[in-house]
């Protein structure tokens, strides 16, 4: 009987399959791990990164705003150091506590803080910006998650109101917004810094890595003199309590260079609240036109000398009033027919004189004339916003009668004192500044520019002196100098209507001193006074800026 052969065939089968499928899985497993490691080693370096900047963050460092300072030093902008406190509300698990914290430490309200922390999300709030650098010390050092501070500046007025339009203001950032701010802020910032602060997972200041330093901003030196700046604004702040006026403005220059020693707005403003009243933050003197009234008659006077079609005693017979197209034109003070020189038109200031020597002008020449002395064009003064005033373009048959008397034109308080500086200056033009200095580099005056002849120019200031000996203007005497003046008295135009306000006036005086080599120029223009007259209202005011100054700044007799 032969042996049966033992079944190995399928045993050995299903070891096989048992191996094989270990086999797989192994490799399966060796795969994921090797992949996992592959993708592992591929973001590791942006894992890295992504931790680094967690933990990292750059801080701008401020730079040192310049200061703007008055022509002999003092400062009428600077800036404080500050320290601005903010947070990351995401990290506080409590803010109703952190909040009430914060709020002692800096010496606060707590509800501000609050409201701030509340949003928990947030990765930035502002805590309190720009508080003194201790309280800012005394709130970080409470060590609340996420809490930090940074320098900031408080940009400061100290001499609070003064020229206070004219200075402008920065913002809550420092960015200059307004006037000579505004006009220099790139010099005034300077360039700001950097640092880069790292923080460990909580928030907590770990260490700060500098990388730039801030570049501090330039001084602004102004031509502006403070003393004679607070004098003027007194003297017009008086001025207008004393007439009932609504408003007042005054320039005060050095005729030979254009120098502006007074630029003055009332009413006046505190330059650390500039935003909070806005009503009379303009600087008028440069913003704001006006017709000029009589005070325009030198120019019309100017312009005729200088054609040679008259001379100072040229006589012409005046009636009491004279027809220009459909206007009737007529003096201030009633009187019959009279003969009236070139000069006694100037020193009583004759609206029919005038108006008798712009017809003989004629259109053509006066509009070249009005053009030379730089009317209907900014002065280019460095100040943002001037506007250039309104000169016809239309004619109507009345308007060369209308302008020569300093109607159906409109000016800027600023070139009219431009247009007498030039006269002061022996017939050469200068152009107005505001600015001596910026940083280290003086800004030389631009060079002057002719427009009438010099034996002109002293005519009309001959006739200019008569008109304060004699004249409207003897209200502007100074003992011990002889002074030169026109006065002027207008009608005030309705604003965004055709014709004139009813019984509101403009009342004005430019005065020169020394009459024959003028070394100061005194502008003084008042909103609606009562008396309405220049000669009465605005020639005192100017007589008293300009006593001041001449003492002040040394002028001799």
């Amino acid at each position: 009987m032969a042996r049966r052969r033992p079944r190995r065939a399928a045993a050995t089968g299903f070891g096989d399959g048992r191996v094989r499928l270990l086999t797989g899985l192994l490799l399966v497993a060796l795969l994921v791990v090797a992949g996992r490691a592959t993708l592992l080693a591929a973001t590791s370096n942006d894992l890295s990164a992504i931790a680094a900047s967690q933990q990292t963050k750059q801080v701008d460092l401020p730079a040192h705003r310049g200061a703007i300072l008055d022509r002999t030093g003092k400062e009428l902008a600077a800036g404080r150091e500050q320290h601005t406190v903010y947070a990351t509300p995401s990290l506080i698990e409590d803010p109703e506590t952190a909040a009430r914290r914060l709020a002692q430490a800096l010496g606060v309200k707590a509800a501000p803080i609050r409201r701030a922390l509340q949003d928990r999300r947030s990765q930035f709030a502002y805590v309190a910006r720009k508080v003194d650098p201790a309280a800012a010390r005394r709130a970080v050092r409470l060590d609340i998650p996420g809490v930090g501070s940074y320098p900031e500046e408080l940009r400061l007025y100290p001499m609070k109101k003064l020229a206070a339009q004219v200075i402008g203001f920065a913002g809550t950032d420092n960015k200059g917004l307004a006037g000579i701010e505004l006009a220099f802020d790139d010099e005034l910032s300077g360039t700001p810094g950097s640092q880069d602060v790292v923080h460990d997972p909580a928030g907590m200041v770990l260490s700060t890595e500098r990388r730039s330093e801030p570049v501090d901003g330039k001084d602004v030196r102004l031509t502006i003199d403070a003393d004679v700046q607070f004098e003027a604004e007194n003297v017009l702040q008086a001025t207008v309590g004393s007439t009932g006026a609504v408003a007042a403005q005054a320039v005060v220059m050095d005729p030979q260079d254009g120098s502006v020693l007074a630029m003055v707005n009332v009413p006046r403003i505190d330059a650390n609240r500039y935003g909070k009243q806005p009503q009379n933050a303009r600087n008028r003197v440069v913003t704001d036109v006006l017709e000029p009234g009589s005070i325009f008659k030198v120019v019309t006077v100017a312009a005729a000398l200088e054609e040679r079609i008259v001379t100072p005693e040229t006589a012409f017979v005046l009636p009491p009033s004279i027809q220009v197209g459909d206007k009737e034109i007529h003096e201030a003070h009633a009187r019959g027919t009279e003969t009236f020189s070139v000069r006694r038109i100037l020193v009583e200031s004759s609206n029919v004189g005038a108006a008798t020597l712009g017809l003989k002008l004629g259109k053509e020449r006066l509009m070249e004339w009005i053009s030379a002395f730089g009317f209907g064009r900014p002065t280019g003064i460095d100040y943002p916003g001037e506007v250039g005033g309104l000169v016809p373009d239309y004619w109507s048959l009345a308007t060369i009668g209308n302008v020569p008397m300093g109607q159906g034109i409109s000016t800027t308080v600023l070139q009219m004192a431009a247009a007498y500086a030039t006269i002061a200056n022996g017939g050469v033009a200068v152009s107005p500044r505001l600015v001596e200095q910026v940083g280290d580099d003086l800004r030389v005056p631009k060079a002057g520019r002719p427009v009438i002849g010099a034996g002109t120019a002293a005519q009309v200031l001959d006739m200019m002196h008569d008109v304060v000996e004699s004249g409207t203007g003897t209200r502007a005497r100074i003992p011990g100098y002889e002074v030169a003046g026109k006065t002027g008295t207008a009608q005030k135009v309705l604003v965004g209507q055709a014709g004139y306000a009813e019984g509101r006036y403009i009342a004005s005086f430019v005065l020169l001193v020394p009459a024959d080599e003028p070394r100061l120029l005194v502008m003084v223009v008042v909103d609606e006074p009562h008396p309405i007259w220049g000669g009465v209202v605005a020639a005192p005011a100017a007589r008293d800026i300009a006593r001041f100054a001449l003492a002040h700044l040394k002028i001799a007799p």
